[in-house]
């Protein structure tokens, strides 16, 4: 059985994990404790958000909550550039009822049953983290997918748990489907791997040299998207022998870019969502794209 971590606790070792971390407003003393326990806390919940406008509007959504959900409905919520926006600390409304029998194998760090009930209060147990995506089919960015798992693996190693310990809401509460295309399997491998000392990617020690362009944000790569920025990328995936174009590389972002791109991610090692063929910060930094 573990305490849970004080607020300075909480902000200390996520800070320490490398990830980027914004306060909002009295996160530390925002909470639910009032309703019910916190804690002994078991593990950690991962959500998606669903339909928003704005990014930021979602931040305080979830920091005020609604009329018949009062917030902090997470902990921290994951934006799409990895940022983890604090919003409460102590219990919230996030995991809800869910499956005793998936509580006990979260505590005994065993594969998880079906969650065919739901009979036990989550909230006072697990740490939630909102993280922003439609789930409608909208892709998982690099960086927020690489966020996601070092703020869980900060909290397993705060704790002294095992991947075991990170749950998607969908395999808590019946009929949730959240996080949306995440195979927690695969999650929960990313987090180990971070446990075990084993990076998940390595950015090498010269991307910050300046013969190299920056990366342009996922948002850059998009259909139409005509620059010769991309044309210097297609020669790099085909110097890298992940070329999947039936002519030279150009400057108009096509499938042929994405479908390229998508090798270079998986021969770095990614699959799944990770390897959808969307640039991300640490693929590009280690493509070592020349500036135009």
């Amino acid at each position: 059985m573990a305490q849970p971590l004080s607020a300075d606790q909480f902000l200390a070792i996520l800070k320490k994990s490398g990830v980027r971390v914004v306060e909002h407003g009295n996160w530390r003393t925002h909470n639910r404790n009032h309703k019910g326990a916190w804690g002994p806390v078991h593990g950690v919940t991962i959500h998606h958000t669903g339909p928003y406008s704005t990014e930021a509007g979602m931040v305080e959504l979830c920091r005020t909550g609604y009329t018949s959900l009062p917030g902090p409905l997470c902990h921290g919520v994951i934006d799409r550039s990895g940022t983890v926006h604090l919003v409460g600390s102590g219990r919230g409304n996030h995991a809800g009822s869910g499956d005793e029998d998936v509580l006990k194998a979260v505590i005994a760090e065993k594969s998880l049953p079906p969650d065919n009930k739901a009979d036990t209060d989550g909230n006072p147990h697990f740490y939630g983290f909102e993280c922003i995506n439609t789930g409608g089919g909208q892709m998982w960015p690099e960086a927020q997918l690489d966020a996601m798992h070092k703020v869980s693996a900060a909290l397993c190693r705060a704790h002294d748990w095992t991947a075991r310990s990170v749950i998607g809401h969908k395999e808590w509460q019946p009929g949730k489907p959240d996080p949306a295309d995440i195979a927690m399997n695969d999650f929960r491998t990313a987090v180990a791997k971070i446990l075990e000392g084993k990076p998940t990617s390595t950015v090498p020690p010269d991307v910050d040299e300046p013969r190299y362009a920056p990366f342009p944000g996922a948002a850059y790569f998009r259909t139409g998207r005509r620059s010769a920025l991309i044309t210097a990328m297609g020669k790099r995936l085909v110097d890298e022998g992940c070329g999947r174009y039936s002519k030279a590389p150009g400057p108009t972002w096509t499938d042929a870019d994405r479908r390229s791109y998508a090798a270079w991610q998986r021969k770095l090692g990614y699959s799944g969502t990770d390897a959808d063929g969307i640039p991300g910060p640490t693929s590009w930094a280690r493509l070592q794209v020349p500036k135009p």
